[in-house]
């Protein structure tokens, strides 16, 4: 690296971790060139300015699959089964009940519902299964990733627009930020070529976010995208979140970037390595100024990285995920109960705190079992 290269990128850091916005050219640089001590180094430093005190959060929740019947057939999915497949399955209310029974015992304030684009489910049965849940549990039904909604739009004749006001009306409180993959169409259709393009997964977040519902993005990385292709994601998401708040609404609460794990999928990649994982983290973090929380992936990288990610931009530890499917299909597994993420976080020098989806804290004197 050339003395010039090194003292732009020094000055580049250096204004990044003081809050000034990158420009594409300048995420390029750094994703390139700067050393990933100081890149983690400036992450950090816009962290403590966003989060100045020394709490890291997470959510105590359930990931429940209602089906895995889809249409998709994406490429990195080891968990979708075909239409009549004997492995397919859709719960009935009772096992979904049971399964939300169990979080709560457990201290859980929500689930996460998402399940594959099953073509012969109807839009009532979405919103009858949401009334169940609402009439039974006290529970954040965080549910529905876009490429969901454009199924159920599809499949009902509704509009997008519609399909969330419905969902709303029946019970639903947030939508999380699956299926975005890489938010580059050229990589969609490789990868996910019957989910929804880039730009409607972004329409259908921004609708989200103007009827009040509060959401996620994430990122999927490590498969057939480029380093360039990237960028564009993280640049979309901010400029969707810029759209966002600028109106009345809601907005990404965080984003939560993981990588791609390619055991038992139809996609031939090279496992990306921790200071990989960590760049791309800082990165995010200094690119999503108007994100206000990093999440660190302890399901894909294990939980001695997630540690070493809050020192690069993270501030919140994710979820407990007592049930989790996707990604133990691809082949990793790692479990953490809540008492052993509060051990994590206070051994990084953290204090542990348990949250909601719009990151608002669970009073400590409020927590039951340790999931």
């Amino acid at each position: 690296m050339s003395q010039n290269i090194q003292r732009d990128v020094r000055r580049i850091l250096d204004e990044a971790a003081q809050g000034r916005r990158l420009t594409l050219d300048e995420a390029r640089l750094l994703q390139q060139e700067a050393p990933l001590h100081d890149l983690g180094h400036a992450a950090h430093c816009v962290r403590l300015r966003k989060h100045p005190e020394a709490v890291v959060t997470y959510v105590v929740d359930r990931n429940i699959n209602y089906s895995n019947v889809c249409v998709c057939a994406c490429r990195f999915c080891a968990y979708f089964r075909a239409p009549g497949h004997a492995e397919g399955f859709v719960l009935s209310f009772k096992e979904i009940g049971q399964k939300i029974t169990e979080t709560i015992a457990l201290g859980g304030t929500q689930i996460l519902m998402q399940g594959g684009h099953h073509p012969d489910l109807p839009l009532s049965w979405y919103e009858d299964m949401l009334r169940h849940i609402k009439a039974n549990f006290p529970i954040h039904v965080h549910a529905f990733s876009p490429p969901e909604i454009a199924h159920f739009a599809k499949i009902s004749g509704l509009t997008t627009a519609q399909v969330i006001q419905r969902l709303k009306a029946s019970g639903l409180d947030s939508i999380p930020g699956g299926g975005a993959e890489i938010l580059v169409d050229k990589v969609r259709r490789k990868v996910s070529p019957n989910k929804c393009p880039a730009g409607q997964w972004l329409g259908i977040m921004e609708e989200a976010h103007a009827l009040g519902l509060r959401t996620t993005a994430t990122m999927m990385f490590g498969h057939e995208e480029t380093l360039e292709e990237r960028l564009e994601h993280l640049f979309a998401v901010r400029a969707s979140q810029d759209r966002s708040l600028q109106k009345e609404g809601g907005g990404y609460t965080a984003f939560i970037p993981w990588t791609f794990q390619p055991d038992n999928t139809n996609i031939i990649a090279r496992p990306l390595t921790s200071p990989e994982y960590l760049r791309m983290l800082a990165l995010s973090r200094l690119v999503l100024d108007n994100v206000d929380n990093l999440q660190v992936s302890w399901v894909t990288m294990g939980p001695k990285i997630a540690q070493l990610a809050l020192y690069f931009g993270g501030n919140d530890f994710g979820s407990t995920m007592i049930e989790e499917n996707v990604v133990r299909a691809a082949g990793v597994s790692f479990r953490l109960s809540q008492g052993e993420i509060d051990t994590l976080v206070r051994a990084a020098g953290f204090e542990p705190r348990q949250r909601r989806m719009d990151y608002t804290l669970v009073p400590a004197d409020t927590r039951t079992a340790k999931a």
